[in-house]
């Protein structure tokens, strides 16, 4: 089974885009919905979250997980590669959603650090629209800024968007606030139309629309959900001990599923909240009906 987490709802968007290009895998959903959102949260409590969730989904038989929310894949996804997975289970891997987005922007693949010595000089301009957390661990601007130096990166933090959206708010508000948010990137870049907005947020597919609308003419959106996808696809390929029977069928492990027989649907979501006010929400998301458990410990 291949474990998708996120801090709540966002990390949907991802899951569909997966299930569309996957559609063979078995895949289980995990929201930390009790402690959503992470874009505020301080970075050692996003990191001990992450962590704590994602060893709840290797208990429960996923030996691969996404993190499939941007904040948690940018302050906490290094430090877990780094120091904690080697300890704990290093047979197993955790990726993120950062590092095909990055890939996209430069045309660089991750393992180079460097700029090519081909790397393009032409200057182009980079709009980075994302959580608080997001935008201060500087994920983004470092990251491409290793690989094309010549791009330059505006970072727009949008505080209150994600609640907003979760909220249901009217569009009307929601438009209001992405037009400011990009106005304030348009200041920055001295009124420049950015070549290229990266939504660096899984909440923001669903308000896209109003990012499209208030943005400039001619600046390319990338579309995280197929970027990722198309990532994983090519990161299983390359490694054929994450492509046995128990990742593409449709059996689960762990006492959560006892009660489902020996055969359970190829996607299962869970949550650390309350499941009757998570569903609702989620299929917005996902797009389809999303019915979500409750994880029976919660962290604290």
């Amino acid at each position: 089974m291949i474990g998708v987490f996120d801090s709540g709802h966002g990390g949907l968007t991802i899951l569909r885009g997966l299930r569309a290009r996957l559609p063979e895998r078995a895949f289980v959903y995990l929201g930390d919905h009790a402690h959503a959102p992470y874009g505020a949260r301080e970075p050692e409590a996003i990191y001990t979250l992450t962590r704590g969730n994602v060893e709840r989904l290797f208990s429960i038989g996923c030996c691969l997980v996404l993190l499939a929310c941007n904040t948690a894949s940018a302050v906490a996804l290094c430090r877990l590669q780094q120091t904690w997975l080697p300890r704990l289970a290093p047979e197993n891997r955790v990726l993120g959603v950062v590092v095909p987005t990055i890939e996209a922007v430069t045309a660089v693949p991750w393992h180079v650090t460097s700029p090519p010595e081909d790397a393009p000089g032409a200057p182009r301009r980079i709009a980075v629209y994302a959580t608080r957390r997001t935008v201060e661990s500087g994920s983004f601007p470092q990251e491409i800024a290793r690989r094309a130096p010549a791009l330059r990166v505006v970072q727009q933090p949008c505080p209150g968007l994600v609640d907003r959206i979760e909220a249901d708010a009217p569009e009307a508000e929601v438009a209001a606030m992405i037009r400011g948010f990009v106005a304030a990137s348009l200041e920055v870049l001295g009124g420049a139309a950015p070549d290229t907005a990266i939504l660096g947020c899984t909440h923001y597919p669903l308000v896209a629309r109003h990012f499209a609308q208030a943005l400039p003419a001619g600046t390319e959106r990338l579309d995280q959900a197929g970027l990722v996808a198309e990532s994983l696809e090519a990161y299983l390929a390359r490694h054929p001990e994450f492509n046995g029977p128990e990742f593409n069928g449709p059996e689960f492990n762990g006492p959560e599923f006892e009660s489902q027989g020996p055969r359970a649907p190829a996607v299962r979501f869970f949550t650390t909240g309350d499941p009757a006010r998570v569903d609702p929400l989620a299929t917005r998301f996902f797009g389809a009906p999303a019915h979500f458990e409750r994880l029976s410990e919660t962290l604290s």
